[in-house]
This record gives structure tokens, sequence and C-alpha cells, in this order.
């Protein structure tokens, strides 16, 4: 009997030592607890695993029993526990912060090009369908003993049919001297040429011209002057690089001056006229239109002449010199002039 006892009480005091709970447990090296990720959902449940990554809308987890899981960012948080979580945190946040620097920088590339001359033509295009033409403008600020600033900005439309040609044109020209207004002109006109046999055509061009900075012998004498221009005339060369025409039109003026003393006057005035466009080399254009006004009555003759030499930088980017003159227009009132301008335009 007391052989036997001697022989169990070894295990029993291991039992008593693993399971009583008064008795303190062997002192044992156990191993290092594993850490985990928690994955916790709103309402509450819990997965434990580890984060992969955090994408830019879902958490990336490996749970212990159901494997992968994409799960909304929205959807549930992750409790960290792990050093491999937490990198993949600031890896998520260090990639959030370089698309929102690309989203940045993109969205203001957008907003510069579409200021750019093939994003604005495009516009133009769109807008404007069939016809097509031209916005131009030029300036100069000129500084010594005096300040004297020049501005001039214009539009063209054209649209072609197979026997007609449309033309709409508009310009505003500013000039200002130390700041006393010198030239404040509008200009508007239009053409219609309608082609006839024979190589014939003709034309009526309307125009109006409203200046509202004229001096007629140091005396203010601002006017609104119409013109309208009804002719007909034979081209002499209409091919694709070049186009010469030649005619003869019956001109009426009225002219308004709107400063006091207040008038009207209508006259009637002859006209020949010549008209040529030419294609150069290196995407280079000239036009050309002049008058000639003849007055057999008063024997005061008088002209027009307007010379446009254009060069293409691009498909929609061009830069043009202008020499313009008007010299003894029919009515006295009307201001001659001669300019030449540097001009820079977006066509489309």
């Amino acid at each position: 009997m007391a052989g036997w006892l001697a022989a169990v009480a070894p295990a029993r005091a291991d039992v008593e030592a693993t399971v009583l709970p008064g008795k303190p447990a062997a002192a044992t090296p156990m191993p290092e607890a594993v850490k985990f990720d928690v994955l916790v959902y709103n309402d509450g449940d819990r997965i434990r695993g580890h984060l992969v990554d955090r994408s830019v809308d879902s958490w990336v987890f490996v749970s212990e029993r159901f494997g992968l899981l994409r799960v909304p960012l929205a959807d549930a948080k992750v409790i960290l526990g792990t050093p491999e979580a937490a990198q993949a945190i600031a890896r998520a946040k260090a990639d959030e912060a370089r698309l929102k620097a690309e989203e940045a920088e993109n969205a203001s590339f957008l907003r510069w090009s579409l200021l750019s001359p093939l994003a604005l033509a495009q516009q133009l295009r769109d807008f404007f369908g069939p016809w097509h033409g031209r916005f131009a403008f030029s300036t100069s600020i000129i500084t010594n003993t005096n300040e004297t600033t020049n501005e001039t900005a214009e539009a063209h439309l054209t649209r072609k049919w197979p026997q007609d040609t449309v033309q709409l044109n508009a310009r505003y020209d500013f000039a200002d001297t130390n700041h006393v207004t010198t030239t404040d002109v509008i200009r508007s006109d239009a053409s219609w040429r309608h082609e006839l046999p024979d190589r014939l055509f003709s034309v009526y061009s309307p125009s109006v011209e409203w200046n509202r900075a004229f001096l007629l012998n140091g005396v203010p004498s601002d006017y609104v002057l119409l013109q309208q221009e009804i002719g007909v005339g034979v081209n002499l060369f209409a091919k694709p690089t070049r186009n010469l025409r030649v005619g003869v039109a019956e001109n009426l003026f009225d002219v308004w001056q709107t400063s006091d003393p207040m008038s009207h006057s209508a006259s009637t005035v002859e006209s020949l006229f010549l008209e040529a466009d030419w294609k150069l080399p290196w995407r280079m254009t000239v036009t050309e239109r002049g008058v000639w006004y003849y007055a057999i009555a008063s024997g005061r003759d008088g002209w027009e002449n307007k010379v446009d030499l254009n060069k293409k930088l691009t498909e929609t980017f061009t830069v043009g010199i202008r020499h313009e003159t008007r010299h003894n227009n029919p009515d006295v009132r009307v201001q001659d002039y001669t300019l030449l301008k540097l001009l820079m335009g977006i066509d489309f």
C-alpha cells in the first residue's frame, strides 16, 4: 500500500498543480503571444487576422477563418496590433496624399489648357459651326516724355456656299496719350458676294463707323458714318492659290455728327475697287482691298487701301502685319488716317 501511494503521488501532484485553483501553476516557460489586428464592423462584429493593405476605398484584411476580405472603409474600422498594419496605413495615407496632389496638378493644368490657342480655337469651332474666322488683337504701351497706349481688337467671320460668300467684320481701336483719349473708334462691316456666269459677280457691302474722339480743326466732331456699297465686278483670277477681282460700285454715304451742333448729310459717290488674295510659301497669305472714289463734280477724289500679310505659326495661331490708309473720304467730316499694326490672332 505504501508503495502504491508512492507511485501515484507524483502524478497527483501534477494534476493538482494544473487544475486546482488553489495551487500555484508550475513556472513552465510559455511561448510569446501572437499579435493580431482586429477588423471591427459597424454592427460590432469582430474578426481577428492581419491587415494587408488599405486602398483608397477599402480594407484588405486576411482573416484566420474567412481568408482574404475586402471591406469598404465606411463599413468597418481596424484596431492595429501589428507593425505591418501600421506600415500599411502609412502607405495608404501616402498614396492618398500623392493622388490628391496629382488631381490638383491635373485640375490646374486643365484650367490653363482651356486658355491655350488650340483649346480656344476648338471651342470657337464648336460654337460657330460652319463659320470660320479669326479673333485678333494688338496692344502697345510707349513711355517717354509722354505715355501712349494703343490697342486694337477685331473679329472676322466667313462662310462660303457654292455661289455665295458672306463675311462679317468688327473692330475696335483705342488710343490715349497722357490719359487723354485720342482714338476711340468702333467699326463694323459685312459683305455678300454672289457669283454670276462668265466670271462676273455682284457685291453688297454695308459698313458703320462710330468715331467718339474726333477733332475737326480742334473742335470735337464725333460722328457716325453709314456706308453702303453696291457693285459688280469680274474675276480676273480665280484659283486656289490666288484670286484677283476688279469692279465698279455705287456708294451711299450717310454721316451723322453726334457732337454739338448735330447734323446729318447724305451723298452718293461712284468708285472702282480691287480685291486680291494670294497664298505664299511658308504658310503666308497676302490680302488687299483698294477703293478709289472719283468725284467728277467736286474734283475731290479719295481712296482707301488695306493690306494684310499673315503668317500661320500653328494651325490655330497667326501673326500679321496690316497697313491701312484712308484719304479724302467723300465727307470732309470723316477722319483720314494711316495705320500700321502688328496683330496676333486665333484662327478657327
